[in-house]
């Protein structure tokens, strides 16, 4: 059975809610089990994914794949630039450096009707997004024997 680690930033929360909700119904659906911890924000999100793989390096836990889930809405200075291109950055690493399967689904909007329209399970579902391509990236992992 695949398991997942999802990892929620948890600043905004109830975009949060939303995006989790669609991850889970996915990875429910798919027969995948799942764990869920939170970090307090987007930044955040890679050096909880590294903790986790390294644990599951030394056999602690077991996971397939993360997903990775928050939301980063514009302001009036350039903290949002920073965070959104460092999280990027720090789950590419992961990905590629590390040959982990990981989701993106950390939004990166002007506002908060973008970030809704974007998590809404009844709209874009991001989140669901997310967790289809964990899923997606593991199966390539196996086909290429890496698991």
């Amino acid at each position: 059975m695949t398991n997942i680690l999802i990892v929620e930033a948890r600043f905004y929360e109830d975009i949060a809610d939303e995006l989790v909700k669609g991850a889970i119904a996915h990875l429910e659906a798919a027969g995948a089990t799942y764990e869920r911890i939170s970090v307090p924000g987007a930044f955040e999100i890679p050096a909880a994914i590294g903790f986790a793989h390294r644990a599951n390096l030394k056999g602690s836990v077991a996971y397939d794949g993360y997903v990775a889930l928050g939301c980063v809405i514009r302001g009036e200075t350039t903290h949002y630039d920073y965070v959104c291109a460092e999280s990027a950055r720090g789950l590419q690493y992961l990905a590629v450096g590390e040959a982990m399967a990981v989701g993106y689904g950390i939004l990166t909007v002007e506002n908060d009707g973008q970030a809704w329209a974007r998590a809404s399970v009844d709209k874009k579902n991001k989140g669901r997004d997310a967790a289809e391509a964990c899923l997606a990236m593991i199966a390539l992992k196996k086909q290429f024997g890496l698991v």
